[in-house]
């Protein structure tokens, strides 16, 4: 069952995020088991060119892989898709019609505004029509995930949620709690009050919620489960691996100091 069945069919998937240029680092987490892979454009220095290795290898690796814009811009929408991206991970959608602009740009007309051309998702050439298909298939084509992440999104999160072609959607609550100024007080009792009202419109428009969890905290990770999140980011691999340099260095001086 291909990943955008599994969010359709409201099943629990976890994924995570890369924002280390290096196609090792890539294939490591492919096989370690996350049910997508999301490369960072936004926060990082992943080059185009970069993104399109990454993106094959999490392809080879047998991982849907998605691309987390800059911007809500249709040419860089195009172009990640072209590199074969099975869909786009859109940051600070904030409107109903923030939300179209980014659906339209994955899709060719009638239904979109992408432009065709050839390229590796297309087969180079060879595999058009099926792409063609596929783009088109509201069971199996582009994935589009928006991004909540200012308090104004919260504000127009049903309409939102109710354009068509929006699978799902995740929220980045370091840039939800700066809007509210209150920045990373996670524990803040309005933060809370807004993230349970998130959750609470999600159901009621039938839609799955997204969370990322930015450090490796596998409590936190069973309280979104737990919470009922369905589309779960674990971590980054930046602090996977700084967190865990740090506990090893820790333990080694815990002993040395004995």
């Amino acid at each position: 069952m291909n990943l955008k069945q599994k969010i359709i069919n409201k099943e629990l998937t976890v994924g995570s995020w890369i924002t280390i240029p290096n196609n090792a680092i890539a294939e490591i987490f492919a096989k370690a088991g996350f049910d997508w892979l999301v490369v960072d454009l936004e926060h990082s220095t992943i080059s185009m060119d970069q993104a399109g290795e990454l993106i094959r290898t999490i392809e080879l690796s047998g991982v849907p892989s998605l691309v987390r814009l800059t911007s809500n811009d249709k040419h860089q929408i195009k172009r990640v898709m072209d590199a074969g991206a099975q869909g786009i991970v859109v940051p600070m959608v904030n409107s109903k019609e923030d939300a179209a602009k980014a659906v339209a740009a994955t899709r060719y007309p009638l239904i979109g505004n992408r432009g065709v051309g050839l390229a590796r998702a297309q087969g180079y050439g060879v595999s058009f029509n099926e792409y063609l298909h596929w783009q088109n298939d509201v069971n199996g084509g582009p994935i589009v995930i928006v991004q909540i992440e200012h308090i104004n999104a919260v504000k127009n999160l049903n309409e939102i949620l109710n354009v068509q072609g929006v699978d799902s959607f995740i929220i980045g609550p370091y840039d939800l709690s700066c809007s509210m100024g209150i920045p990373g007080q996670f524990d803040n009792k309005e933060f809370i009050k807004i993230m349970n009202e998130i959750m609470t419109t999600a159901s009621q428009v039938g839609a799955i919620g997204g969370v990322h969890i930015v450090e490796p905290d596998d409590e936190a990770l069973e309280h979104a489960v737990e919470s009922g999140y369905k589309f779960i980011a674990y971590s980054v691999d930046i602090r996977m691996l700084d967190v865990s340099a740090r506990k090893g260095l820790s333990i080694i001086k815990n002993i040395a100091r004995k």
